[in-house]
Order: C-alpha cells, then sequence, then structure tokens
C-alpha cells in the first residue's frame, strides 16, 4: 500500500511540475497596463526604451547574477531566445548596471552559465526595475506590440520546454491589437 501511494504521490508532482508555469507566478492583467519610459543600456551602449520595440512582444527579463535561480536558469533563457528568434518575440535580458565592470565582463559570464546568444542590457541602478516595483528576481515583465505591460511571470521558468514557448506564442496572438 506505501509503494502504491509513493508513485500515486510521485506521478503527481511530476504533472504539477509540469503545469507550474502556467498556474503559478504568472500574472496576466484585466487590462494592459503603461510600461515605464526609463531608458536602459544594450551591451553596445546604445540607450533604448520599451517603445523602441513596438512590433515586438516583449518579455522583459529582470535578473541578477547574484541570484542562484537566475543563473540557474540563464541556459534555458538562451534556447528559448534561438527558439523564439525571428517570430517576433525579444527577449531583453536586464541586470543592475553596478553588477557589471564592463559588457565584456557581462558576456564572459553570460558564456560561462550557458547564454552567449542573448543579447544584455543593463538597468542603471536597477531605476527600471524600481519604476516596475521589481523588488526581486527572476522577475518577467511581458510588453505587448503596442509597448504595454500586459502580465508578469514572478521567478523561474523552464524556458526550453515547448509548453513554455507555445504559452508565449499564444500570449503575443492574444495581445496583439
Amino acid at each position: 500500500m506505501f509503494k502504491l501511494f509513493t508513485k500515486i504521490l510521485s506521478a503527481g508532482l511530476i504533472l504539477w511540475t509540469g503545469i507550474s508555469f502556467a498556474e503559478e507566478g504568472v500574472n496576466i492583467f484585466n487590462e494592459p497596463r503603461k510600461a515605464p519610459i526609463r531608458a536602459f543600456t544594450h551591451q553596445s551602449g546604445q540607450h533604448l526604451k520599451f517603445s523602441d520595440f513596438k512590433g515586438d512582444f516583449v518579455l522583459a527579463h529582470f535578473w541578477s547574477r547574484d541570484c542562484g535561480p537566475c543563473v540557474r536558469e540563464l541556459k534555458t533563457l538562451n534556447t528559448f531566445y534561438n527558439d523564439m528568434a525571428g517570430k517576433g518575440i525579444r527577449l531583453v535580458l536586464l541586470s543592475p548596471s553596478g553588477e557589471w565592470r564592463s559588457a565584456n565582463e557581462q558576456k564572459r559570464f553570460l558564456k560561462k552559465y550557458g547564454a552567449p546568444d542573448v543579447p544584455f542590457y543593463t538597468d542603471d541602478g536597477g531605476r527600471l526595475a524600481g519604476d516596475f516595483g521589481i523588488f526581486s528576481r527572476p522577475h518577467t515583465v511581458l510588453i505587448n506590440q503596442q509597448g504595454e505591460e500586459i502580465g508578469r511571470i514572478r521567478g523561474s521558468a523552464k524556458w526550453n520546454d515547448p509548453r513554455v514557448e507555445e504559452y508565449i506564442a499564444k500570449l503575443k496572438l492574444k495581445n496583439f491589437n
């Protein structure tokens, strides 16, 4: 009887883990919100705003090099980035500017942890995260093609999971006005 109970519990946990992305940590708003207009910096040094990405569905992924879950998901973010390339879905990987001495340091860090392809951006002093009211990481803000915030994902995700990619693609289609 104990073995049967253990198998049922294990199966339940496996199923729960598979759907946890869709049920936990995701908050889709009833109405879009204006995204902050504060600029952030591309790895090239170019200053950008979310309005510069109008027409694309943007995942603004706030992370930190000192955040274990953030670092662990970098490899899956790299896969997600490559899988979404050319599909109108843009990944904006944002970390606080004070964590890095240079763009080369950040580039080496991302390569070391499996995300060599993802373009990276810095948030000057963490002010953009503050404008969004984000004080923990990882935290992903979903921005529709009109530059409006439509929801958030709190915590980590298995970004390379086909179900996650499908979920994001469906959000993009649903929020195209």
